[in-house]
């Protein structure tokens, strides 16, 4: 899987940006600038661990093959 594909770091940005604002506009904690961006951080690299998962099953699934 390449995450030099500009369409994942597209799709990082995006969920970085949402994840970032719904914590930091909801938050009243005095901290919030860094639970946001700990938060947000946190979430891509699960996505980005995600779709690793998801990739790397595709490429083993031998269930599909009818051949």
């Amino acid at each position: 899987m390449n995450f030099k594909n500009p369409k994942y770091i597209v799709f990082g940005i995006i969920t970085f940006v949402i994840i970032f604002l719904m914590n930091f506009l909801g938050s009243d904690a005095p901290d919030k600038l860094y639970r946001a961006i700990l938060t947000a951080s946190v979430s891509v690299v699960g996505l980005l661990l995600g779709l690793w998962i998801y990739s790397k099953r595709d490429q083993n699934d031998e269930r599909n093959n009818f051949d």
